[in-house]
């Protein structure tokens, strides 16, 4: 069976003001999501699942169904306050998604093949995608999953500070641990990372998580019972967030699977800041022009 990709578009996009899975950037108005989704059809995806919350459920299937009507197999899945929430909670009074992980979970139902899970608004070229598709294709091992580990140097923004899943590999080149660094920043040409007020230097080469995983559906319920644990604890936080590396971290140490770390030499650039889009828009143009892409994707 041909693996499903998983869009992670439910974001609120604080930082950058706006719903930037929705923005145009590219030449013709493409969105980032329009070439993760290019990439994916020819690299042997077989369904696309868009992650969305309600509220924007109906912009995003008139924009996005039309182009992929005949070409691949979609889904809509809504990531709710309340979803997967152990029901003796009660009513949550939170505005803000409970996060990748949360999300991810929320596709369950959606999804019964091998899957590579992608933000919305983070593009991560056509190698990535044939690499993740191909992995997910072909290795038969329900407790061995992946991910595309970029060179951190290479995914910061000139705009603000940035938030990364920090990686350390074991010689075997599976994933030992990740860790989420939410305040991550260039300094006069030195890379650091801040918290509680103390910086702490990291290496220009690191490898870090952009939010591209690839996973066997062994992942899902390992994932419930961990967010139904961690709604329990954060019922009462309604800024805590339930992150896809906290799942991968919990599957390595219980020793319930592991991770392979393809590391990706490419450019990776996405939007966090309003300021970062002249720079995405420029990336992508120069991309068609050298016939990475077709003048119009879906032409």
């Amino acid at each position: 069976m041909k693996p499903t990709l998983l869009i992670l578009a439910a974001g609120i996009g604080s930082r950058y003001g706006g719903i930037k899975q929705l923005d145009q950037f590219g030449p013709n108005g493409e969105t980032i999501i329009d070439y993760s989704l290019y990439d994916a059809i020819r690299s042997g995806f077989g369904k696309v699942v868009f992650i969305v919350r309600k509220e924007i459920k109906e912009e995003s299937e008139a924009l996005f169904a039309p182009k992929l009507k005949g070409k691949i197999d979609y889904d809509f899945a809504i990531q709710g306050v309340q979803s997967y929430v152990p029901e003796d909670l009660g009513t949550v009074e939170r505005v803000k998604p409970w996060g990748t992980g949360h999300a991810t979970l929320c596709a369950w139902e959606q999804t019964d093949t091998p899957f590579a899970v992608i933000n919305a608004d983070d593009f991560y070229g056509r190698g990535a995608f044939a690499t993740m598709a191909e992995f997910l294709s072909n290795d038969t091992n329900d407790k061995q999953h992946a991910m595309i580990g970029y060179e951190l140097k290479r995914t910061l923004s000139e705009n603000g500070t940035v938030s990364r899943g920090i990686c350390i590999e074991r010689e075997d080149q599976n994933l030992a641990s990740v860790v989420e660094r939410t305040k991550i920043f260039d300094e006069n040409g030195t890379i650091y990372f801040e918290e509680e007020g103390e910086k702490t230097e990291l290496a220009p080469e690191t490898p870090v998580s952009m939010n591209f995983w690839g996973f066997k559906p062994s992942m899902f319920p390992i994932t419930k019972e961990l967010f139904e644990e961690y709604a329990r604890e954060n019922i009462n936080t309604p800024k805590a967030e339930f992150y896809i590396p906290t799942v991968m971290t919990h599957i390595i140490q219980k020793g319930l699977g592991d991770c392979r770390v393809f590391r990706s030499s490419s450019d990776w650039f996405g939007v966090t800041y309003p300021e970062d889009k002249p720079k995405v828009q420029a990336s992508l143009s120069a991309l068609h022009d050298a016939g990475e892409y077709p003048q119009k994707l879906w032409e």
